[in-house]
């Protein structure tokens, strides 16, 4: 599976690629702790492509990474859809503990997100981490 990266490690700015460039989204209250990005060529409930985050050296948006496999899962609902990001793991520290406490940040920020840009309620919630076993 190929995974491109859209938001690099430590960026407060989200993003998602149109086309060949890759927009804004929105402005995180708290910067990534990990590489962000798509399985190209999927498609998951909220009708984007799925998503994935890579845990390993901060990486520039376009990276691409080809993987047979996925490390685990976070469970997360956004925008009141299963919103579920695979897991590679590269290299680095990973906490548990601490991709918990980031998500559950995450999610209160992207309810707020949804209640005042959107002006709407939108159910927005971490349900835990998964790790494969190999």
């Amino acid at each position: 599976m190929r995974t491109v990266i859209e938001t690099p490690k430590y960026s407060f700015a989200k993003y998602h690629k149109e086309g060949s460039q890759f927009k804004k989204e929105f402005i995180s209250p708290v910067p990534a702790i990990f590489n962000y990005g798509f399985v190209e060529g999927s498609l998951s409930a909220d009708g984007m492509e799925s998503d994935v985050i890579v845990i390993g050296p901060r990486m520039d948006q376009g990276t691409i990474i080809e993987r047979e496999y996925f490390d685990g899962m976070i469970r997360f609902i956004d925008d009141s859809l299963e919103d579920d990001k695979r897991i590679v793991y590269v290299s680095g520290f990973f906490s548990k503990s601490l991709y918990s406490l980031y998500f559950h940040i995450y999610s209160v920020f992207k309810f707020f997100y949804y209640l005042v840009k959107k002006r709407r309620f939108a159910l927005c919630r971490f349900k835990g981490i998964e790790i494969h076993e190999k």
